[in-house]
Parts: C-alpha cells; sequence; structure tokens
C-alpha cells in the first residue's frame, strides 16, 4: 500500500477510536487559516471560483481561507499535494472533473493518487457546461448545421488540450451523434479562438463560462451546449440533448480534504460551503455567466464524483486511449 494510502488508512482509524477527542478537537476548528489548494495560476480557470469562495467560507468560519495556487498537469500537482497533506482540515483542494474524473477515467496508473479512495469529500460547488463554438463569421448558424456537415465534410474541434475535460466531451458528442471530427489540440484558449476566427479549424468545444463574455459581444457564436437543461443566462442556446445528442458531462468544481480528515471537521466544512452557496454574492457570481450552483455534500457528493469517472471512461475507444496515452 502506498506511504500516503497507509498515513491516511492510519488517521481513520485513530479519528475512530479516539471518539470524543475527536469531537473536541473539532470543537475549536479552525484555529488556524486554511488552506485552499488550487490548480490554477492566480486568474486563470478555476481560480476565480476558488478565491470566491475562500472569500465566503472564511467570513461565516471566522477564519481565513487562503488560497494557494499550484498550476501543472492539468491540476493533478495540486490535487496529489492535498492528497499527501496532513487530514486535518488545514489542507484543502478545490477538485474538479478533470483532475478527480478526467485522470482518473483516462490514465489511472500515471497518477500519484487514486480517486476516491485518497480524499474525503466536502462538497460540489458549481457545475459548468461545455459548449460548441464557432467564430462570429463562421457558415455555420446551429449545432444542428455542424453536426449534418460532419457526416459528409471533414471537419475540425479545437480543445485546450489532448484528453483534458472538454476534449472528452466533444468525444462523447462525436459518438452520441454518429459523426468524425478531426481533433486538434491547443495549448489554452487565446490561440485556439485566433486561430478559430483565422478559420484554421472549424469549431472549439470548451467550458462555456469563460466564454461568455466573448459571446455576448459578439465575437463568438455558442451553438450548444451540454448537460440536462438550458441555461437561464444564455436562454437561446440549445442543449445538446434537445438535439438529441445526450451528453451529460459539464465542467464542475468542488471541495475534498485528505482521505481521513475527521468526520467532525469534513460537517464542519460541509455546513459553511452550504451556507456559501445560499448567499445570493456567490450565488449571482456563479450564474452570470451559464454555471450552476449545485449544493452537494458528503457521500452524495462522493458518488458523483465516482458516477462521473464511469462516464467518461465508457466514452474512451481504442483510438481515443491511443490519443490520449502519453
Amino acid at each position: 500500500m502506498p506511504i500516503n494510502r497507509r498515513c491516511a488508512a492510519l488517521a481513520l482509524a485513530i479519528t475512530a477510536l479516539a471518539g470524543p477527542l475527536g469531537t473536541a478537537f473539532a470543537a475549536g476548528y479552525p484555529e488556524q487559516p486554511i488552506k485552499l489548494v488550487v490548480g490554477f495560476p492566480p486568474g486563470g480557470g478555476g481560480d476565480l471560483y476558488g478565491r470566491l469562495i475562500a472569500q465566503a467560507l472564511g467570513k461565516t468560519l471566522g477564519q481565513s481561507v487562503v488560497v494557494d495556487n499550484r498550476a501543472g498537469a492539468g491540476g493533478n500537482i495540486a490535487a496529489d499535494l492535498v492528497a499527501k497533506a496532513r487530514p486535518d482540515g488545514y489542507t484543502i483542494l478545490l477538485a474538479m472533473s478533470g483532475n478527480l474524473a478526467v485522470a482518473p477515467a483516462t490514465r489511472p496508473q500515471a497518477l500519484p493518487y487514486q480517486v476516491p479512495d485518497d480524499f474525503a469529500p466536502i462538497g460540489l460547488i458549481l457545475e459548468a457546461p461545455h459548449g460548441l463554438f464557432v467564430a462570429h463569421n463562421s457558415r455555420f448558424r446551429s449545432a444542428r448545421e455542424v453536426l449534418d456537415a460532419a457526416k459528409t465534410q471533414r471537419l475540425t474541434f479545437a480543445s485546450t488540450g489532448t484528453g483534458a475535460a472538454a476534449h472528452m466531451g466533444m468525444e462523447m458528442v462525436k459518438q452520441a451523434a454518429g459523426i468524425d471530427m478531426l481533433h486538434v489540440p491547443y495549448k489554452g484558449s487565446g490561440p485556439a479562438i485566433t486561430d478559430m476566427l483565422g478559420g484554421q479549424v472549424d469549431t472549439f468545444f470548451a467550458t462555456a463560462s469563460p466564454l461568455v463574455g466573448q459571446v455576448r459581444q459578439g465575437q463568438l457564436r455558442l451553438l450548444a451546449i451540454t448537460g440536462d437543461k438550458r441555461s437561464p443566462a444564455i436562454p437561446d442556446v440549445p442543449t445538446f440533448k434537445e438535439l438529441g445528442v445526450n451528453v451529460p458531462v459539464t465542467q464542475w468544481y468542488g471541495l475534498v480534504a485528505p482521505a481521513g480528515t475527521p468526520e467532525p471537521v469534513l460537517r464542519t466544512l460541509q455546513e459553511h460551503l452550504s451556507r456559501a452557496l445560499a448567499t445570493a454574492e456567490v450565488r449571482d457570481a456563479i450564474r452570470k455567466d451559464a454555471a450552476v450552483e449545485h449544493d452537494l455534500t458528503g457521500e452524495a457528493f462522493r458518488r458523483f464524483i465516482v458516477d462521473d469517472i464511469a462516464r467518461y471512461r465508457r466514452a474512451i475507444t481504442p483510438a481515443l486511449l491511443k490519443e490520449i496515452s502519453p
């Protein structure tokens, strides 16, 4: 058994035996600042959501929640750091679909941590749909036009990385629609959008929320999103499900702690996360760009993660596995 898993198991056993002692420990929690590890650079990706939640938790906990940016490897560096951290509730992770669902589904042997075993679930924060984008001057006016054209033409789609959540989401669209499109990976949305505007690629498949501003400004068109229903923030954009292409995966963010974190500490964090998600300030910040808050804590969040891993695993074909393998 790996060292970090043995330590987590030992910590869990000690917590169970401690009984009242563990409760007494949690009664004073938190007695020092909490570190929220975020797998993005400052200002990038989910860092904004991490800071939003850190600030909201700090207000009700009466203790600072400090964001610690550990970018790299698609968030896997941050996840590994937290998996190996002391399970005392003072180091937690901004988990996301990339490092706790996609990576465990596509390359579990390459990860230095295991999901869900190495983590204690706190709660889900939000889900943001993935979307199919085209340039403002694209010949395609709807997702149906793209899907139909892909049956007779060799179209391309850009993503921000091979094997990343959005790439896997588009592979699911292709499978459900019975089409083929050539994947063109980029290192970031900026270069992908530049090439799409220049006509080098036909479409861009990415998490919708960070790009809603560019859609509202008329630079991009968003043709369809993943998920079960339309977003009130972009009510004119249909879901793939409406088109008969059911792709349930989303980009999600949540909080987890190292395995073995005492249950009373987890309950404290769960309670305060729920409080944060119930505030108008947090809800409005999440909803303005087509994401939606999702208060799902503890074991229910753990099942959500396990089910999401299974969804991505079902999408892996031999050809796709060959593409995403290092």
